[in-house]
């Protein structure tokens, strides 16, 4: 056992040499081996890139034949599509006879309001109403009616026409300016001699406190008056009745011949003042240049169309009065040749005066979506940048009042000494303070103001002040800012009294976080837009808009505007003031990150969605936001009942201004191409791609849909612009 273990392990351990030769041929076997691989591999390549070149030449053969039969038949489908779009040049001239008619009917109606488009009718108002004296405040409230319609009536006057009118827009814009600004003093002015009328009447004092208190509320103001009759020291704390609004006032105050008043204006006649800076003339819009251009050339063409047809009319009439007439029926004939060529000159007139409404109509529709190449002027850390934040919920017009004189009864007379200058402000703190032993003897007078009710604030909402030497907003002067959301109360300290609003950001709802519009019925369909704070939803019908419903994080929140119908613009208005702003401006790209699309591209597609938005439904799209500028892409299907599939069949469509293509991915898909969907075409226009899909029933529908409806659609998807900031 011993001696067999060494030889086992000699034995274990020897091993088998490999010969020169045969490493040699080990070698070559595996060079051959690999260059047979190689070839293998090669081969295969070839043969891929050869079936991949294939299939390019394939794809750009079927390319080439769907581009070439696209542009074979775009003039036809432009021309179609020409047609189609008429409806916004004849909406466009159904509101300028709808304004005529208003204007008759006013006219008509006598009822001693003066028309606000009529300069001079204006000026007589205002001069009547300043003649006016010793008006209470309730008559003075019941007037403020007719003015602010008057100047609601204005706005809209100026605002309503297209933004390439050909009229003097400029004139039009300082009668305005010159117009409002005196109805707007003339109505604050009334106010305060109001206020003084009432704080004259001491009958009014409170029995208990001794100082007088007067609440009076309307529809569009709020009066809050308290007059310090007793000056009682003690007495700091002011509380109107019945509510939480009031005051805490310093020692100096409470023992000094003041009143305090509170005037909240549920509309802002103040940041009208607010300075709005203009681009330079180097900086006009381009857009308005070119179509300017464009509605000068068509005008020429008309005016030589109709000289070219009065020419050959003169002709034709010089001809006929040399020739001798003999046959009764001849004459008949001439006449009837005359009469027809008369309306033929007469249709291409029309025909041409068309032309320039729809260039009109166009240029308008593309301001509508231009963004401004200038930011707004630069401004200081407190002052409010009025293109960034909005002013919600009115103004509260915060004053001391100097006490005047309390009337006297005499002999069963009432006797009152009328101050010349009217009522005075009391300055606070004053401006000379030498008397006074104490630093802290005017400290900040603390304020809790009602937050209107039909106002909604997504965060708390920001205290400003008016400036009046800046013309401005400013957030300085004002601390210990608490918001009760529950109660709608706001308190917080102001150093001197003036004119105070609530701010909140403008563009708080953008970007949006997803769209769509469906129809409803016949002319009639519902736009829902999606933001981080609430979902809104609109109804457009003929040419109204109406607020359906609004939902605060999942909670339904009721809206004095809901189920009331407008038309479009005072809608857009009353939607912000309302603090439901989803309608950027002309400067909101600088505040909010947008998916910003060419204006044409986008005005071209919401002009088409609109024409089909009788039958079909349009919705937001994630791949928008992955192609490029000059392209938009949104799902649409065919929608011709009211009933909601929980799985809806959508198409996705790209569409380029010029060219519309159904893309092959879903909105499912793990990455964006723009490949084509398989056995479907290019088009020029989104009416003809969606056409390719759809039933005889909807194009239909689509053909007979209502201008003013079209109109409005387009008007609300442009004041949107759902495709650039969602």
């Amino acid at each position: 056992m011993v001696s067999k273990g060494p030889k086992a392990k000699k034995s274990g351990s020897k091993k088998k040499k490999i010969t020169k030769a045969e490493r040699l041929k080990l070698l070559q076997e595996e060079e051959e081996r690999r260059l047979k691989e190689e070839e293998e591999a090669r081969l295969k390549y070839e043969k891929e890139e050869k079936e991949r070149l294939e299939i390019q030449r394939i794809e750009k053969e079927k390319w080439n034949r769907l581009e070439a039969k696209d542009l074979e038949r775009r003039n036809e489908e432009l021309e179609e599509l020409y047609l189609l779009e008429r409806c916004f040049p004849e909406a466009e001239k159904l509101k300028q006879e709808t304004r005529l008619l208003s204007r008759w009917k006013h006219y008509i109606q006598c009822d001693g309001s003066p028309d606000p488009s009529v300069a001079q009718e204006m000026n007589t108002f205002i001069s009547l109403w300043k003649e006016k004296t010793n008006e209470t405040f309730e008559e003075v409230i019941e007037k403020s009616k007719v003015v602010l319609n008057l100047i609601e009536k204005l706005n809209l006057f100026y605002w309503k026409r297209p933004p390439c009118d050909l009229q003097d827009k400029k004139y039009n814009k300082q009668y305005q300016e010159s117009i409002l600004n005196n109805l707007q003093e003339l109505l604050h002015l009334k106010f305060n001699v109001a206020t003084e009328i009432l704080l004259q009447t001491s009958t009014l004092a409170d029995l208990d406190s001794g100082n007088m208190e007067k609440v009076i509320k309307d529809e569009n103001v709020t009066l809050y008056v308290w007059a310090n009759l007793k000056k009682n020291p003690r007495h700091r704390s002011v509380r109107f009745s019945e509510t939480q609004i009031g005051f805490e006032i310093p020692r100096i105050l409470a023992t000094s011949d003041i009143a305090v008043r509170l005037l909240h204006t549920h509309y802002d006649h103040v940041s009208a003042l607010h300075p709005v800076s203009t681009p330079s003339k180097e900086h006009t819009s381009t857009v308005t240049e070119l179509v300017k251009d464009d509605i000068e050339n068509v005008e020429k063409a008309i005016s030589k169309e109709v000289k070219e047809e009065s020419k050959q009319q003169g002709k034709r009439s010089h001809l006929i009065q040399k020739e001798e007439i003999k046959v009764e029926e001849e004459r008949d004939d001439i006449e009837v040749k005359m009469s027809s060529a008369e309306e033929e000159s007469e249709a291409i007139k029309c025909e041409l005066e068309m032309k320039i409404l729809s260039e009109t109509v166009s240029a308008a529709q593309l301001l509508l979506v231009e963004n401004s190449s200038e930011k707004p002027d630069f401004f200081e850390n407190d002052v409010v940048d009025l293109c960034q934040f909005t002013t919600l919920g009115g103004v509260y017009h915060l004053d001391i009042l100097e006490l005047p004189p309390q009337c006297k009864p005499v002999k069963g007379w009432m006797i009152v000494e009328i101050l010349k200058e009217g009522l005075q402000k009391y300055t606070y703190p004053p401006e000379t303070t030498e008397d006074f032993e104490t630093e802290n003897a005017f400290p900040p007078i603390e304020v809790t103001l009602e937050v209107h009710e039909n106002v909604i604030f997504f965060e708390d909402p920001m205290v400003v002040r008016w400036d009046a030497e800046g013309k401005h907003w400013r957030t300085d002067g004002i601390s210990n800012v608490s918001y009760k959301p529950n109660k709608r109360l706001v308190t917080f300290s102001l150093d001197t009294f003036g004119p105070v609003t609530l701010i909140q950001d403008a563009h708080i709802n953008m970007p949006y976080q997803s769209w769509e519009l469906r129809p409803l019925d016949v002319n009639k369909v519902l736009l829902t837009v999606t933001t981080v704070f609430t979902e809104i939803q609109i109804q457009i019908k003929e040419n109204l808009c109406m607020l359906s419903s609004v939902k605060l994080k999942d909670k339904k929140h009721i809206s004095i505007l809901e189920g009331t119908w407008m038309t479009p613009i005072p809608f857009i208005i009353a939607l912000k003031e309302a603090g439901l702003n989803i309608f950027p401006t002309r400067h909101s790209h600088f505040y909010v990150i947008i998916n910003n699309k060419v204006p044409l591209v986008e005005v071209k597609a919401y002009r088409q969605m609109a024409l089909l938005s009788s039958a079909f439904a349009f919705g937001w799209s994630k791949w928008n936001l992955l192609c490029n500028s000059t392209k938009v892409v949104f799902k649409v299907r065919e929608h011709l009942t009211e009933e909601c599939t929980e799985n809806p069949n959508w198409a996705l469509l790209m569409f380029s201004g010029d060219r519309a293509q159904r893309l092959k991915i879903k909105e499912e898909s793990e990455a964006f191409s723009e490949a084509l969907k398989e056995e479907t075409e290019f088009h020029s226009t989104l009416y003809h791609m969606v056409r390719d899909f759809s039933s005889k029933e909807a194009m239909e529908k689509v053909r007979s849909s209502s201008c003013q409806f079209v109109n409005s659609v387009c008007h609300m998807l442009l004041s949107t612009r759902l495709l650039s900031y969602s």
